[in-house]
């Protein structure tokens, strides 16, 4: 996001008045998401049902909420649990001449997105870009994946999915609750009385308005970013100041969060999905250099030698696990329809729609 956009946002979540000249325009993109909202519970546009279950995640607002984590957190749950799990993303910020996109390890964050290379890494199983999720989910299957789970696929009615889970910023919440452009949400607040579950990242700093259970972002190791060599999170590799680079949705979660672990700070925000350059990552007092996992993948051989990535990991409360695991075992049980089966939770939602 360029930095007017980064303004737009942050007048956005803090409700700045002058964003109420913008309500004409809200009011036509609001009647868009109904127009195709509709046009799937109407039938006249299909979507797209696996013949293997397919888990959603994703969140209402712009800027990051910390899905990604979730996302890594899932897979592996899932094949703790014998599961066979893929992640299909649409890959922003990467520029590929062919999709579907199997990432391989080879594949560089430019043409893949440096969110799906980051999964890739920390999850281990196959991850497929495509902004035609149908299609991307198809590559998946074919890669032997038993369920899916689409990062970030919210919004894209035309994969049907069996559960909806949402992510919301405990910090910033829905913001001024206003859809965009004259707030930060997708779509409105309503939609989340369809969805399955939503979960808080950190403490809810604003009343919500649906129930919602609670994830936090655990750090868990210091990451050298040469070769890989990991450290204890109570003993960090370095000492003295850092500087702490973030182009990720919220950088003062990141600086934040090392603040936290006793280091201290010179922040160095950036825009989300931002492109380093090498200068931006030098500098001239030689201090270490610590990133998000997110901005690693895009600066292996842009950093100096003296940089560092904090890892983190999702971690759900027991709660929430507990019907996860209710809702897995109900799908292993369930006859999957197949791929000629068009009818899909897609079609019905929302069951509240939006106004």
């Amino acid at each position: 996001m360029s930095g007017l956009g980064e303004r737009w946002l942050t007048a956005a979540y803090r409700g700045d008045a002058w964003l109420g000249l913008l309500r004409p325009l809200e009011a036509l993109y609001r009647w868009a998401v109904r127009r195709r909202v509709a046009a799937y519970a109407s039938g006249r546009r299909q979507a797209w049902r696996a013949p293997v279950p397919v888990i959603v995640v994703g969140n209402l607002t712009l800027g990051g909420t910390g899905k990604s984590p979730l996302v890594a957190w899932l897979v592996e749950h899932l094949a703790e649990r014998g599961w066979r799990p893929g992640i299909l993303s649409r890959g922003y910020g990467g520029k590929c001449a062919d999709y579907p996109l199997l990432v391989e390890p080879s594949t560089p964050a430019a043409a893949c997105g440096d969110e799906p290379r980051m999964l890739a890494d920390q999850s281990g199983v196959p991850v497929v870009v495509d902004p035609d999720r149908p299609r991307g989910a198809r590559r998946l299957l074919e890669a032997g994946c038993d369920i899916l789970v689409s990062d970030d696929g919210l919004q894209h009615l035309a994969l049907a999915r069996d559960l909806e889970l949402v992510v919301v910023d405990g910090a910033r919440g829905f913001g001024n609750g206003r859809c965009l452009p004259v707030g930060p949400l997708r779509e409105p607040l309503s939609r989340l009385e369809s969805v399955d579950a939503t979960l808080v990242n950190g403490e809810a700093q604003r009343t919500l308005p649906v129930a919602a259970r609670r994830m936090t972002l655990v750090p868990s190791a210091w990451r050298r970013l040469g070769d890989g060599r990991r450290y204890p999170i109570a003993a960090p590799p370095f000492a003295g100041p850092v500087h702490a680079v973030a182009g990720i949705g919220r950088p003062e979660r990141f600086f934040e969060t090392l603040e936290g672990l006793g280091i201290e700070v010179m922040p160095h925000p950036f825009g989300d999905h931002h492109a380093f350059r090498a200068d931006e990552l030098r500098f001239a007092d030689h201090r270490p250099l610590v990133m998000t996992a997110k901005d690693a993948v895009k600066c292996r051989d842009l950093a100096p030698g003296e940089s560092w990535v904090l890892e983190v990991e999702a971690a759900p409360e027991p709660a929430f696990v507990a019907w996860l695991d209710e809702r897995l075992t109900a799908l292993r049980a369930r006859r999957v329809p197949g791929n000629d089966d068009t009818n899909s939770r897609a079609g019905e939602m929302p069951a509240h729609p939006p106004k």
